[in-house]
């Protein structure tokens, strides 16, 4: 691989925002490639923004949140929140990196979200915000072109590569609007601690990018709310 004959990062927020900036519609789902959304997320997404009721109306900022799981290697990917249920159950599928860092994409009111009912629409399933228990997550969302584009000097081998989006998000008072029969699923393969020095390394310095570079420059560009952190 060409990344790897010339010791190269991968520039994930790079690919983020070039997604973002050259999409052409309203609402953006600025995933990742080996994350698959659950069957038509897109029509359905629409159905609910027409109805413009409830959560909707709120005047602060929002984007929409979906929830992320992994699922083994021999399994087929869930095409229904019901088939995700069963192989939640049964073992074959888990949050998203639940054995890596749970607190990451650890989203409110999972539990409750698991045993809600199941039903062919979308609604607003919850209003969260990026605070207090979760005040490290890293959602990966629906919005617009309004929102804040990712920091392109963080990498993905460095992690942390969403937090400082997950900062300025909660800075300007975003409403998270969880979504009830919307998801992500990883391609097949649970996840699992590795050790590995060299992403450790790069790891390390990202956070001290972050701390003496970048988080003093979101502060002045967004300033500060309590409650908020990187």
């Amino acid at each position: 691989m060409y990344k790897a004959q010339k010791k190269l990062l991968y520039p994930v927020n790079v690919g983020r925002n070039v997604a973002r900036e050259t999409a052409q519609t309203y609402y953006i789902l600025a995933s990742d490639i080996e994350l698959y959304p659950s069957p038509n997320i897109s029509s359905k997404f629409l159905d609910l923004i027409a109805t413009n009721t409830g959560p909707l109306l709120s005047k602060n900022p929002k984007v929409f949140p979906l929830h992320l799981f992994e699922v083994s290697a021999n399994s087929t990917v869930p095409e229904s929140k019901t088939m995700l249920k069963d192989m939640l159950g049964n073992g074959t599928a888990l949050p998203f990196h639940k054995k890596l860092c749970p607190g990451c994409h650890n989203i409110p009111k999972a539990k409750e979200w698991q045993l809600a009912p199941v039903s062919e629409n979308l609604h607003v399933f919850h209003v969260g915000k990026r605070n207090g228990r979760f005040v490290h997550w890293e959602p990966i969302f629906i919005g617009t072109h309004n929102d804040p584009l990712y920091d392109e000097r963080l990498s993905w081998e460095g992690k942390s590569d969403k937090m400082t989006q997950g900062y300025a998000l909660c800075v300007l008072n975003y409403d998270f609007l969880i979504l009830d029969n919307a998801f992500l699923v990883h391609k097949p393969g649970i996840k699992i601690y590795k050790k590995d020095a060299k992403r450790a390394m790069l790891a390390g310095k990202t956070n001290q990018l972050i701390k003496k570079i970048i988080f003093p420059e979101l502060k002045v560009l967004y300033g500060v709310r309590k409650g908020c952190a990187v």
